[in-house]
Parts: structure tokens; C-alpha cells; sequence
């Protein structure tokens, strides 16, 4: 098949989360199965234009108020033949950040920033002359594609193309005032005829899950969950209209980038029939966070983002949050990883100074993150939802037990322990507070010291899992082809 993604993230060019992750993934995995891939990417400031290969015709984008130009430049994602499309404009894209900053999370004009990606991943494959049998357009940036192929190019070039929409987080959705459509290019007549409108403001990813013939999400769990008034983010009503069009396919992990017995981020490698080399992680990264290397003290870990979602509200919050209670009480070493929200931030840095367990860094570092999985004992993800999750996937690879909430993704990845048997990949609760977070740490502190048979048996068992892209990528293709079919027999859809 000829399959076009459009989407804000692709690692290894750029990245907010696991987006990136997933894009990157299922593309390279797609290629190599036989089928044509090609991606559309914003070329943001922190991509380096000398690496790239420039086309030598600029992109006109017909939009709202003018016709905007940007350049045109190709990379392949390393290791595949997949050519990478960056819509280079210095206006909109060439600023730090993909969405916004630090101090702002989202910069004031987005809505023009992605729908020119929206428009121009379809103008580019125009002016290439190469039309895809399917557009797989992901999350909130690029939501206006399926409505673009449904209203302003319906009866063009892409007629027949399918498209398909996959939600990587409800919570995120595009919502703007309603004075900016005009960015878009679409009338007022489709405001509410295409499902933009939305308490009576823009909202992209409303109209896309309207307009596109086929939704994913990226598990199985996840996607029950949104259909529900407790995880629905007030689409729960539509998303169970568009049951039947909706499947949960859960991601996978690229075990070429994770995989201890051959990572280059770390000082000896091991596998699951020889941990020694794991050892040897735990010390270097009790050293790189200044902590005691003390081989007998279990070490808990978590790489995040730093914000509610992920459970720092129950964990750090001021006057409640579990975590200080944990370093403070229990025999245990702790290191944190991620950026996120200030008060976050802050509040962790202010933990850190107080506790000499507890070991935090506030900056992104991949080659950190590689060696904290490796180096880790437990990995805590006590996440208020979670879509999929790729931590507790990798930790699981590199013999690190994850304990997490029952929601989502880990749901669909983790199985908790059970006491009886010793049969279990990591430890699960349910009730998000922070008392239970707290017993459930207390309660994987308590197998690593009186049953540590059992937790050796659970570090072979989840580094035998495998959670490839093989399967979760022969599944997308299913669903591409069931959007071609729905395409061909209908010219519009009526709701």
C-alpha cells in the first residue's frame, strides 16, 4: 500500500513523548513488511537543515487569509528506506519547541502552524504526483487532514484515499476560538456540517474522529476507556457513535534501540540468562545520580513527563504526595527522571534537597533514561490514564519490574503479582491515591526482600515479553484497508 503519515513528531528528528516513538516505529516496520511509506514532518528549529536534502521547488499552501510557501526538504529515517517530508517555515516552525515552551506550553498560534501541516502534506503528495491509497494522520496536529479529504478535496485527486485517525491522548484535542477558522480555509458551513464546532470553539481532533474512516487508539484498554464519561474528555458520546470504526491496536517497542544485551548507553550489557551486567548499571547509576552504591538497597525509578497525568499529583503534591513519605520511611533508593509542568519541577527539587535517597534530573537525556532501565529495580507509572506507555515496555526488556496503575496500555502490558504462584511481570493497584502508591512500593519492597526468588523468576519472565511491531503493524494494515473500503462506498459521510 502507499500510506502517508502526517504527523508533529517522529523520532529520531523530533520529540514530545511517545508519539514520536510510535510514528518512528510503525513507519520503519511498515516499510520493511513491503509497503510504500512516506511521512510529513514540520521542520522545526531543532532540526539541522544541513542534514538534510532540500527540493529545489517551494510548497504553495493555500490557506485562510493567503497562500503561504514554505521549502521542502527529505531525510530517510535511519536504518529504513522511508523518506521523511519537512515543511520548512521559518514563521511558524522555526522556533524552539514543537508545541510551545516551558514557561508557555502552547504557542498562540498552533492552530495556523498545524493546519499549514494539515494542507501541506496533501499539497506536497500533489505536487509529487504520488497519491497514497491512505493518510494515517496522528493526534491533534494533524486532525484536519481526514476533514480536508471529506470537504475541500473530495472531489479531487484523493477520492479514493482512505484515512485513518489514531488518538494517541484524548486529553490533548486542538481546541481554539472560533474566530480563527478562517486559518483553515474551511466556511462557516463547515464549522458544524464537518464537526469543527465544539462548545461553540474549534476543536481539530472533534472533527477529524467525525471525519475519518477508520480511529485507532493505541491500545486495546484505551480504547473501552474513551468511551466512557470517566475517560471520554466529553467525546465519549461520539467515539461510542464511531464504535464499530474504533480499534485499540497497542504499540510496540523498536528492540533494535532497547536492548540490553547490545545498548550502547551502558557500561556492560547482560540478557536474561546473565544479569551480572545489570549489576554493574545499578552502580553506575547510583554514581551518576550521587547516591550510595549499595548493591542490597532497592532502587525505584520513573522517567516522565512531569506533569498530573502521570500521577505527580498523588505523588508530590504539596501536603500530600506519597513520595516523601516513601524516601523518608522505607529502605529505598529513588531517581526521577523527565520535564514538565513548574510546579513540578519545583516541588521535586525541593524533595531531592531534603533527601539523600531520592536523586532527581530535570532535563531530557536519552542516554540517562537507557541506563536508568538498565539500572533500576522497580519502574512506578501510577498514571491517572495512560493511553499505551512505552517506560514500563522498556523497563519489562531490561529486567525492571514495573509497578503501575491498572489503566490503559498497562493494563494491556503488565500482569501483577501474585503471591501464591510468583507468577507476575511487575505489580499493579487500582485506586490512584497516595497511600495506595505508597503500600504498593512497600509491597514490591517486601517480595524483593522476602521472596527474592520470585522477583528473579518476574525478571525473566518480562524480559522473555515481546512487544513488537510486527503484529501491531499487519493490524494497521488491516485497518487501512478497511478505510480504503469504506472510502470507496461512500462519497461523504452523513451524520
Amino acid at each position: 500500500m502507499r500510506i502517508l503519515m502526517v504527523s508533529s513528531e517522529v523520532v529520531p528528528f523530533a520529540k514530545a513523548g511517545g508519539l514520536g516513538d510510535m510514528v518512528g516505529a510503525l513507519a520503519a516496520e511498515l516499510a520493511r513488511q513491503g509497503h510504500d511509506v512516506r511521512v510529513v514532518l514540520p521542520r522545526y528549529y531543532s532540526v539541522d537543515p544541513g542534514r538534510l536534502r532540500r527540493l529545489e521547488a517551494p510548497l504553495g499552501v493555500p490557506m485562510g487569509y493567503e497562500e503561504e510557501w514554505c521549502g521542502v526538504a527529505t531525510a530517510k529515517l535511519p536504518g529504513t528506506g522511508v523518506t521523511v517530508y519537512f515543511l520548512d517555515h521559518q514563521e511558524l516552525f522555526g522556533r524552539d519547541g514543537i508545541y510551545g515552551t516551558r514557561s508557555g506550553p502552547e504557542f498562540n498560534d498552533n492552530l495556523r502552524r498545524f493546519t499549514l501541516l494539515s494542507r501541506g502534506a496533501l499539497q506536497l503528495a500533489k505536487m509529487l504526483g504520488w497519491t497514497p491509497d491512505v493518510v494515517h494522520a496522528h493526534d491533534w496536529p494533524a486532525a484536519l487532514v481526514p476533514v480536508y479529504l471529506n470537504t475541500l478535496e473530495r472531489d479531487g485527486v484523493f477520492g479514493a484515499t482512505g484515512s485513518v485517525l489514531t488518538i494517541h491522548n484524548l486529553a490533548h484535542q486542538g481546541i481554539f476560538p472560533k474566530q480563527e477558522l478562517g486559518h483553515t480555509l474551511l466556511g462557516w458551513e463547515h464549522f458544524h456540517g464537518a464537526g469543527l464546532e465544539h462548545y461553540d470553539r474549534v476543536n481539530l481532533l472533534q472533527a477529524g474522529l467525525r471525519n475519518a474512516d477508520m480511529l485507532t487508539t493505541v491500545s486495546p484498554t484505551y480504547a473501552r476507556e474513551i468511551q466512557t464519561p470517566e475517560l471520554g474528555e466529553r467525546l465519549d458520546g461520539l467515539l461510542r457513535h464511531r464504535a464499530a470504526d474504533l480499534v485499540g491496536v497497542l504499540n510496540g517497542i523498536d528492540y533494535r534501540l532497547w536492548d540490553p544485551a547490545d545498548d550502547p548507553h551502558l557500561p556492560a550489557g547482560f540478557s536474561a540468562d546473565d544479569l551480572d551486567g545489570k549489576a554493574a548499571c545499578k552502580r553506575a547509576l547510583q554514581q551518576a545520580m550521587g547516591l550510595e552504591a549499595e548493591a542490597g538497597t532497592p532502587l525505584f525509578a520513573m522517567v516522565s513527563r512531569l506533569v498530573e497525568q502521570k500521577g505527580f499529583g498523588e505523588l508530590c503534591g504539596p501536603t500530600h504526595g506519597s513520595l516523601y513519605n516513601i524516601c523518608a520511611e522505607l529502605e529505598v533508593q529513588f531517581v526521577i527522571l523527565g520535564t514538565g509542568e513548574a510546579w513540578c519541577e519545583a516541588e521535586l527539587a525541593s524533595l531531592s534537597s531534603r533527601l539523600p535517597n531520592l536523586a532527581v534530573d530535570l532535563e531530557f537525556n536519552e542516554p540517562l533514561s537507557h541506563l536508568i532501565m538498565a539500572g533500576a529495580d522497580f519502574l512506578l507509572v501510577p498514571s491517572v490514564f495512560e493511553p499505551c506507555g512505552l517506560t514500563q515496555m522498556y523497563a519489562m526488556r531490561y529486567g525492571t519490574l514495573p509497578i503501575v496503575r491498572r489503566t490503559g496500555g498497562l493494563a494491556d502490558t503488565v500482569t501483577s503479582y501474585d503471591e501464591a504462584t510468583g507468577e507476575g511481570t511487575g505489580f499493579a493497584f487500582d485506586l490512584l491515591t497516595p497511600s495506595s502508591i505508597y503500600n504498593t512500593v512497600g509491597w514490591a519492597l517486601w517480595t524483593w526482600h522476602n521472596r527474592p526468588e520470585h522477583v528473579a523468576a518476574m525478571q525473566q519472565r518480562a524480559m522473555a515479553e515481546r512487544f513488537s511491531w510486527e503484529a501491531s503493524a499487519a493490524r494497521y494494515v488491516e485497518v487501512y484497508r478497511g478505510a480504503v473500503d469504506r472510502r470507496a462506498g461512500r462519497v461523504t459521510r452523513t451524520w
